[in-house]
């Protein structure tokens, strides 16, 4: 079973578009969406819709339910989100917005006889940031319950084993913090009990995101992390 592991897309339709031909591509069988569709980027609905076409399986991100709620009760009161919350709420569809509304928190799965926990931010909360080494990966990782733990929020992949068990980060779709302006997914290749896993990183026409979120005035430190992968 090769799955591949996206996540915070953030309105980023052309980043979103070739990850999933890149996919297409590395003939993975299946893919699941570690959530934050929306936020900071200039095509929430078409995110969405397209997520939807493709009948991807996917949980809430933090920046989503920010967006539901419109309250900064997961996202950082700044500046930017200020702008950003606030301006892809208004945009939003019924339909996606009901779509997002239907979103579980987190997924467990189970491959040859492997099983899996798929969450957004950890397992305690929908943003809690589990950085490489961390502290909080490790108290998460003593508490899981199953093999293998598959996160999000950070933007930042990786690999970690503790013991027996696995920590997996997928890294981000839509708005990279690696220093370079591409995307990155996780391909978790499982079979027999032995599992594989990679890193995959992907260009794509950045330069037209940034436009299109200059032309939708979204504030610049966003289309400078477009240009650059730098927060």
């Amino acid at each position: 079973m090769r799955l591949a592991v996206i996540s915070d897309i953030h309105g980023n339709l052309e980043a979103l578009k070739k990850a999933l031909s890149t996919i297409e591509d590395r003939k993975v069988e299946s893919i699941i969406c570690l959530g934050d569709l929306v936020g900071y980027g200039p095509f929430p609905n078409e995110v969405i819709e397209l997520i939807r076409k493709r009948n991807i399986l996917s949980i809430l991100g933090n920046y989503d339910a920010a967006v539901l709620e419109e309250k900064f009760n997961y996202i950082r009161d700044t500046e930017v989100n200020k702008f950003c919350m606030p301006w892809a709420a208004k945009q939003l569809k019924d339909d996606n917005r009901s779509y997002l509304k239907s979103l579980p928190k987190n997924i467990v799965l189970e491959f040859a006889s492997k099983k899996i926990r798929f969450v957004h931010g950890s397992t305690r909360k929908v943003n809690e940031y589990l950085l490489e080494g961390s502290k909080n990966a490790e108290g998460v990782m003593k508490e899981l319950k199953e093999d293998i733990l598959v996160c999000a929020h950070t933007h930042i992949p990786y690999v970690k084993n503790y013991g027996a068990k696995m920590l997996l980060n997928d890294g981000s779709i839509g708005k990279p913090k690696i220093g370079r302006p591409n995307g990155t997914y996780m391909e978790i290749d499982i079979s027999k009990g032995n599992i594989d896993t990679e890193i995959v990183e992907f260009e794509y026409d950045y330069e037209k995101t940034a436009t299109d979120m200059e032309k939708k005035n979204i504030p610049s430190a966003c289309v400078k992390n477009i240009r650059t992968g730098i927060e």
